[in-house]
């Protein structure tokens, strides 16, 4: 059996042209501002470093806080209007960074704590919309295709923005103008996508008074798989430029070739793997990942010469890892979830990574103190107890997720009404976005 991609199908499951276009739009904006927001406090507002992380951290903070209840708004059928919520937030997050006078630590912070809830409140929003206008392995290849666009938005974002950095502190208020403007649009779009989900006829298994599913063996171990999207960010580049005194250089092209990779494999790799259970490939991608933490410590023992051409290999390696976890996470998620409680235990999964990347950075740079032993020692180890225990965990019962109606408002303004998963879903007895073919 082969597998193949059809891009029109694709686009269609993740939610049509226009909401690919707002999440465009949207990764734009975010790879603009985002990596340079404590820039924008220390050179533009004259805040200390110190008050400025403090600061972000805090926004990052109310943000997880807010999931719940993101979560419970998504049950009660949100879904395009959570999207634009998500990025509306964020345009007031923007409007208060540019009204923050010089030396004003509260708008910088209140700025910072929009900012947080919107990318905090947008995963789970955006992988709730998919879920209810694709099913099954096609829902997969869509959120894998929704994460590709993203990082590509980003990093064109990110260039965008380095580019402005030359301009001082102008060029960076001018940058948060264009990433609101950016905002607005990508909320304006995905809000006309009128995408809602009405819970229909379900089985006597999904009944309200059912209890989520509590994935407490997934969600642990999701707190130690999104170390990995931390390690081209912060482990290497401390691991390099630091210990083995390596051009900064090399930390810069890894980090280029880990969004290129992801772009150009995130949605062959997950429809490759979409032959196999996803449990046992996000299993899979734990030890790919352990091998990658036991690679960077065989490449650190090497001489100066080698190390960093070899680290650089292993990232490969490593951004592989990324890819399987990152194509199987969520679509497991939403694959175990009843449809009334999807909103719900997809929050329970963004805060479980939420915390995985608040926590990665002190964890990475206390380890790294201790050496290279300690740091891939025990992350590999961590990790493989992590897949260890994704495998072993039970489901616990029927996949639900495919159960939800859906009601899209088209272009033309009439409604059309279907489930998702039946013969009268969007797109239904069109050719589907992946599946086998002799």
């Amino acid at each position: 059996m082969a597998t193949k991609i059809r891009l029109r199908a694709l686009v269609r499951a993740s939610g049509g042209p226009r909401y690919a276009v707002a999440l465009a739009v949207d990764a734009l904006g975010t790879g603009m501002l985002r990596p340079f927001l404590l820039i924008y406090g220390v050179a533009v507002l004259r805040l200390s470093a110190s008050v400025t992380g403090i600061a972000m951290t805090a926004g990052i903070v109310a943000g997880l806080v807010c999931v719940p209840a993101v979560g419970r708004w998504l049950d009660r059928g949100a879904r395009s209007t959570a999207v634009a919520a998500s990025m509306l937030v964020r345009v007031l997050g923007v409007a208060l960074l540019l009204a923050a006078p010089t030396g004003h630590v509260g708008l910088f912070a209140t700025a910072a704590l929009f900012l947080g809830v919107g990318n905090q409140a947008w995963p789970a929003a955006h992988a709730a919309l998919v879920a209810t206008v694709a099913h099954g392995r096609e829902r997969d290849a869509a959120l894998a295709s929704g994460r590709a666009l993203r990082n590509a938005g980003m990093g064109v974002g990110a260039l965008l923005a380095t580019a402005c950095l030359a301009g001082g502190a102008t060029a960076l208020q001018v940058l948060a103008a264009v990433t609101g403007l950016a905002y607005l649009a990508a909320a304006v779009l995905a809000w006309s996508v009128h995408v809602r989900a009405r819970p229909t006829g379900t089985p006597a298994e999904a009944r309200d008074d059912q209890p989520a599913p509590r994935m407490r063996g997934l969600l642990a171990a999701n707190v130690i798989y999104v170390f990995c999207l931390n390690v081209p960010e912060i482990a290497l580049p401390l691991i390099l430029v630091t210990q083995l005194h390596a051009s900064p250089a090399w930390a810069a092209a890894i980090f280029v070739a880990n969004t290129v990779l992801v772009v150009t494999l995130q949605v062959p790799v997950t429809v490759l793997l979409s032959r196999f259970s996803r449990r046992a490939v996000l299993a899979l991608g734990g030890v790919v990942l352990a091998v990658s933490y036991l690679g960077f410590l065989a490449a650190t023992a090497l001489g100066h010469g080698w190390a960093a051409p070899a680290v650089a290999a292993v990232s490969v390696v490593c951004t592989l890892g990324e890819i399987i976890y990152a194509g199987s996470a969520t679509a497991l998620v939403t694959a175990l979830a009843p449809p009334h409680v999807l909103g719900r235990a997809l929050a329970r999964f963004q805060l479980s990574t939420g915390f995985g990347l608040a926590i990665s950075p002190a964890v990475i740079t206390a380890l790294a103190a201790r050496g290279p032993a300690a740091l891939w020692g025990s992350l590999a180890a961590v990790t493989l107890l992590a897949a260890a225990g994704t495998a072993a965990e039970k489901d616990g019962g029927p996949r639900y997720a495919d159960g939800v109606k859906a009601v899209i408002r088209s272009q033309g303004g009439a409604i059309t009404s279907a489930t998702s998963g039946t013969a009268g879903r969007p797109g239904a007895g069109t050719t589907p976005a992946c599946g086998p073919t002799r």
